[in-house]
Formats: structure tokens, sequence, C-alpha cells
């Protein structure tokens, strides 16, 4: 039951993202029959060092979406301090709601349902 509830979440928010593009970003999915991948595109912001740069990444849904956080991984190379070399994303909006078991980061910087994508 929870899968299908994430599938329609997520086919609610890539038509709204279709229909109200971001600047500098787009999305689809990886494979038209599986709605948990999407490619995603994102164009390096003006003045930055990232300026005129086109970057590639999968975002991955848990089936249990939005209670567990996607996770993000680049395909394009990419430099950043919480970009790992494999291309997985690091940082706190990713990682799972509740307490920080290390004790780093507080639970309101951590996922929480109401952030969805």
């Amino acid at each position: 039951m929870a899968a299908s509830q994430a599938i329609l979440l997520l086919q609610k928010q890539l038509r709204d993202l279709c229909k109200n593009p971001v600047d500098g970003f787009s999305a689809g999915l990886v494979d038209e029959t599986d709605m948990f991948e999407w490619s995603v595109s994102i164009i390096g912001p003006p003045d930055t060092l990232y300026d005129g740069g086109f970057f590639n990444a999968i975002m991955s849904f848990p089936k249990n979406y939005p209670n567990s956080p996607p996770t993000v991984r680049f395909t394009s190379e990419m430099w950043h301090p919480n970009v790992y070399p494999d291309g997985k994303v690091c940082i706190s909006i990713l990682h799972p709601p509740g307490d920080d078991p290390n004790g780093y980061e507080l639970a309101t910087e951590r996922w929480s349902p109401v952030h969805t994508f």
C-alpha cells in the first residue's frame, strides 16, 4: 500500500514540476515504468564556480516516500564538499528523519515527510 501512495505522490510532483518548471533544473523518469528513479539535470547558477556547467544526477525514491528521503547521486563529474567521489550527495536534509545517531545534526535539519521533493 505504501508504494502505491508513493507512486501517486511522485506522479503528482513530477506533473507539477513539468507544469511549473524551476529555472536551471529539469527532471524526468529514467525508465517510464519506474516512478522511483528520476533523471535530473541542473545548470550551474550564474556567478558561481558552477556557472555554465551542466550536471546530471539520479534521484532514487524509496517505496515508503515521503516518510523516508530520496538519495541523490551525480552521474556527471562534480566537485563539492557534500558530494562523495562516487557522486552520492550527503546533506542533512537527505538523512532519515529523527535524531542523528552520531549527534552531529539536529532532528530539524534532517528529512521530514513535509519536505517532499
